[in-house]
């Protein structure tokens, strides 16, 4: 999801791609209109959007080895050197190819013209193709060397880095050219937190980080008053306990891991330690259809939430002042009470009930000339989406 501030609109992804041929062609893009935002509980009361163009298959014959839960983020920039272009990053659950993660296309959906695809230097591809936002170009122009694009990933299980990266970029020439396919664009490290591949140690991470995280969407705030702020929302894990497996039938305060996972710790503690013994004995025969839940990384409590990072922090790891682990959130805020959290009945298997649903909310985008910071709720009526409006000021 991305704000267009040409149309006061917003361009928005149809459901995803599935492997197999079960649906190749979905990741569609269409642009919406933005209705006058109600504050109700009752979902029936809210105004729902037109379309402005309906969804197009932009990114066909794009990105097409990712078709397996995937990842993509968008940003609407209109340029100088460019005119007007959707910025796109796409990518998938489980990264097992050097395949490029980003590109560009017109917001005209009828004729997209994409150019790319890119590498964002040679990061890690679990670092680099979730979400995306625009970096204020004062900012970008003194620490960046003009780079106007900021991307990142984070996904559960710490691959890529134990809290949320950011990498600042620019895909075009001089001349607004694009550069040419394949290209392995020049990157700023904004932030970067140690990979999990790496170490089983908490270290050099996100404060407070659970490897069932995940944050799915981030913009970079500024009001009128000259303030700032990088925000990254998400689903959060603030469980006592947290493991790799399934959802306990009996309660989401007991555990229950893949016995058959042995090759790192399935469960630990709040604070980073193993769980006790009988948590790794598991609760379930997946093989023979007996467990309640997906597998996955699952916890005792998800939140959704924003941390707000201070951009002094970002700037200080851009000159080499700091590391690129060492900048954490000054402030994080739980908007959980804000959500309807109603999923169809058919999809709690992958999404989790109670405390443990997790995939609260997705992307978010920011309409920085008015200060309205829109938030994606991902199973708010059924299995149709809403989206949240927040005042910055």
């Amino acid at each position: 999801m991305t704000y267009n501030p040409d149309g006061n609109s917003l361009f928005i992804m149809g459901h995803n791609r599935m492997p197999y041929g079960d649906l190749p062609d979905g990741n569609q893009v269409a642009e919406i209109s933005i209705p006058e935002p109600v504050i109700s509980k009752n979902i029936e009361d809210l105004n729902t959007a037109e379309f402005i163009q309906d969804f197009k298959n932009v990114l066909k014959k794009q990105f097409s080895e990712y078709d397996e839960i995937p990842k993509a983020g968008m940003q609407y920039l209109n340029r100088p050197e460019t005119g007007a272009k959707i910025h796109v990053a796409f990518g998938e659950h489980l990264q097992s190819e050097q395949i490029p993660t980003h590109g560009w296309f017109s917001p005209t959906l009828s004729k997209p013209d994409f150019q790319g695809t890119w590498f964002i230097g040679n990061q890690d591809l679990y670092s680099v193709n979730d979400y995306m936002f625009e970096i204020p170009a004062t900012w970008a122009d003194a620490y960046a060397d003009g780079r106007p694009l900021g991307t990142g990933r984070m996904r559960d299980g710490g691959q890529g880095g134990m809290g949320p990266t950011l990498f600042a970029y620019c895909p075009w020439n001089e001349d607004g050219s694009p550069h040419p396919a394949g290209t392995r664009l020049e990157e700023i490290t904004l932030l970067l937190y140690e990979n999990a591949y790496n170490t089983e140690e908490f270290i050099r991470s996100l404060d407070g980080y659970q490897h069932p995280d995940e944050w799915g969407g981030g913009a970079w705030l500024t009001t009128s008053g000259d303030k700032a702020a990088v925000l990254f929302a998400g689903t959060k894990s603030n469980g006592e306990k947290y493991w790799y497996g399934y959802i306990h039938p009996d309660g989401p305060n007991l555990v229950c891991v893949d016995a058959e996972a042995t090759d790192f710790p399935t469960c630990r503690m709040a604070n980073g330690s193993l769980c006790p013994q009988d948590d790794f004995s598991g609760c379930c025969d997946a093989a023979a259809g007996e467990c309640v839940s997906s597998r996955g990384w699952w916890t005792t409590q998800f939140d959704a939430e924003f941390i707000l990072y201070d951009p002094a922090d970002l700037a200080m790891v851009a000159t080499g002042q700091l590391e690129a682990w060492q900048p954490q959130p000054y402030a994080v805020v739980d908007i959980d009470e804000r959500l309807y959290l109603n999923p169809p009945e058919w999809d709690l298997v992958d999404v989790g009930w109670g405390v443990q649903r997790r995939n609260r909310i997705g992307d978010v985008a920011f309409d920085r000339q008015n200060g309205l910071l829109y938030v994606l709720e991902l199973y708010a009526d059924g299995a149709k989406p809403v989206v949240h409006v927040w005042r910055i000021r």
